[in-house]
């Protein structure tokens, strides 16, 4: 199994990297040119390869995936997720409870956000009409909703292995990255319902779902994160992801070319 990150995200990730290499017989590949002449010359690399992809790049995961490279998440996995527009839709065609999102400016105040922003990053509380963003990304709009904490439920296959709620201190961004408190969180049964309920309809391999905890213990999604970083979880939990997943990658391989999710 190869798995693929581009150059600066391989090294930042290093640890995780290694760890997987302590459960499963991976070789990593590191890629930075998603051109077209370079999605050529990278398709030979992993034609017939199971490939961990670990990249925001949508184009590509679809371009490989329609040359019959088997990824991990599947290309639509990673359109949806890298969207915040689509994950909206997803959302809102499952049904589950989902912060309200809009292509055009609320009343002020609002948080507005890109649509392919990811880790905290492209993300603005407008308070005034100087606050508004200056940036040519398509933008989303959100009503600044009252929460106590934000919660990254992490889900492998079916299996939810954990969750955790990140507090920030000094600012609207709930993001370990960028300096939040995190713990270990225990999902409500409804909590555990909804999530299982996305990763079932996008059949993905290994998400987070994001959602804001209200002050009454309901429900808010927000994003969904592919690739998702597992920072926050090796800090609140014992179980070891790369082992987790290692695992789930074994089944992938015996029961190719069924996912689980196909076979029930």
């Amino acid at each position: 199994m190869i798995v693929l990150y581009e150059t600066a995200s391989a090294q930042h990730n290093r640890g995780f990297i290694d760890e997987l290499k302590r459960f499963c017989s991976i070789e990593l590949l590191t890629w930075d040119d998603w051109s077209e002449a370079g999605l050529e010359d990278l398709l030979p690399r992993l034609k017939g390869q199971s490939v961990f992809f670990r990249v925001r790049q949508p184009h590509a995961a679809r371009f490989l995936e329609d040359h019959g490279v088997r990824l991990i998440n599947r290309a639509e996995v990673n359109r949806i997720a890298n969207d915040k527009w689509q994950s909206y839709q997803l959302f809102q065609l499952l049904g589950v409870p989902v912060i309200p999102t809009q292509k055009t400016p609320l009343a002020l105040p609002y948080i507005v956000k890109t649509a392919g922003g990811h880790g905290g990053s492209e993300v603005w509380l407008v308070k005034s009409e100087q606050d508004v963003a200056d940036t040519e990304a398509t933008l989303l709009y959100q009503p600044v909703v009252p929460h106590t904490a934000d919660v990254r439920a992490y889900v492998i296959g079916k299996e939810i292995v954990g969750a955790v709620k990140r507090s920030a201190h000094d600012s609207f961004k709930a993001n370990y990255s960028l300096g939040a408190s995190v713990e270990r969180f225990e999902l409500t049964s409804a909590q555990r319902e909804d999530t299982k309920k996305i990763a079932e309809a996008l059949k993905s391999d290994y998400i987070g779902v994001d959602f804001l905890l209200l002050d009454d213990g309901r429900h808010l999604f927000n994003e969904i994160e592919d690739p998702v970083g597992a920072r926050s979880f090796y800090q609140t939990h014992e179980d070891n992801i790369a082992e987790l997943l290692a695992r789930h990658f074994t089944k992938l391989e015996e029961n190719y070319p069924f996912r689980e999710n196909d076979r029930n």
